[in-house]
């Protein structure tokens, strides 16, 4: 990534990034799970116990509940997500050619997770209503598009982005340290030799960095992600205060490591996911200039 690269070039390239930062099954089920009566065992006693019912109970599908919508929006989220970091070095950048210190790295990955909360919003509060239905054998909703309309129809726009500011406080802290993360360790000179830009990383390098982002990207994103998932799942008046009263419910009742449900189903996503995220965008930015290299 470039760092002098204008950000409407970065728009329009980015749309060829094909790896996606939360592709797969989400840890829904295991977060949005509900507290067991007295003397009954959890649904699911952890991540292989929740894989291995799903497999069993929905099929390999079931795996993937609810991915459509948040598919459907992988190409403008991401090019939404690079044109905003792009963004962001811009705006910091006296001229193409300043490095950025990390503070700076960060603050311009927080302005990128700002940018795609409008479309991640809609397309998380989907996902998770489905997968959560998946599991509980209800079938309200047929698929993302019913889901969209019902949700539309029962409480307007307001229904469809429940939730955006929970989104807001994952992906703003958890893109900043995203992009620092990866942009820290594939350049900075800890990958890249002296004399060498990334664009010279070999795609194990590439790998390496595009997956150690993932897992501090997570480390991160984790809590707020588990109040987000049980706000967007919960009826209507359930949390009338918002986060605030998700937070105390979850640690009255759970207490503090509920917060980081799913942490095993996520770190073993986090890495291969991200670090393929990465390698399709600097092999999509080769390409491109490699067709184009005046645009």
């Amino acid at each position: 990534m470039g760092v002098g690269m204008r950000p409407e070039l970065l728009l329009r390239r980015d749309t060829a990034l094909l790896g996606q930062r939360e592709a797969g099954s989400d840890p829904v089920r295991l977060q949005t799970q509900p507290k067991p009566q007295p003397g009954q065992p959890l649904l699911y006693s952890g991540t292989f116990d929740c894989f291995r019912k799903t497999l069993v109970k929905e099929g390999f599908q079931g795996l993937y509940r609810g991915m459509a919508a948040p598919i459907i929006g992988v190409t403008p989220m991401f090019a939404v997500c690079f044109f905003g970091f792009g963004l962001g070095k811009r705006l910091q950048q006296r001229t193409p050619d300043d490095v950025l210190t990390y503070p700076q790295l960060f603050a311009a990955g927080m302005l990128s997770g700002v940018f795609t909360t409008v479309i991640m919003a809609p397309g998380e509060r989907i996902k998770c209503l489905l997968q959560i239905q998946a599991a509980t054998g209800e079938t309200k909703y047929k698929g993302s598009l019913d889901c969209a309309k019902q949700l539309y129809r029962e409480a307007g726009i307001r229904g469809v982005y429940k939730g955006t500011v929970l989104t807001l406080m994952r992906d703003v802290p958890a893109s900043g340290m995203y992009f620092m993360t990866y942009e820290g360790v594939s350049s900075k000179q800890i990958l890249t030799r002296k004399g060498h830009s990334v664009s010279d990383l070999s795609a194990p390098k590439i790998l390496f960095a595009g997956g150690l982002a993932g897992i501090f990207n997570w480390a991160v994103a984790i809590p707020p992600d588990v109040l987000k998932s049980r706000f967007q799942t919960a009826p209507a008046g359930k949390y009338p205060n918002g986060f605030r009263d998700v937070l105390k419910e979850l640690i009255r009742e759970e207490g503090i490591a509920s917060l980081y449900k799913g942490f095993t189903a996520v770190m073993i996503r986090a890495f291969p996911a991200n670090a393929a995220c990465f390698l399709g965008f600097e092999v999509a930015m080769k390409f491109l200039n490699w067709v184009a290299p005046g645009l």
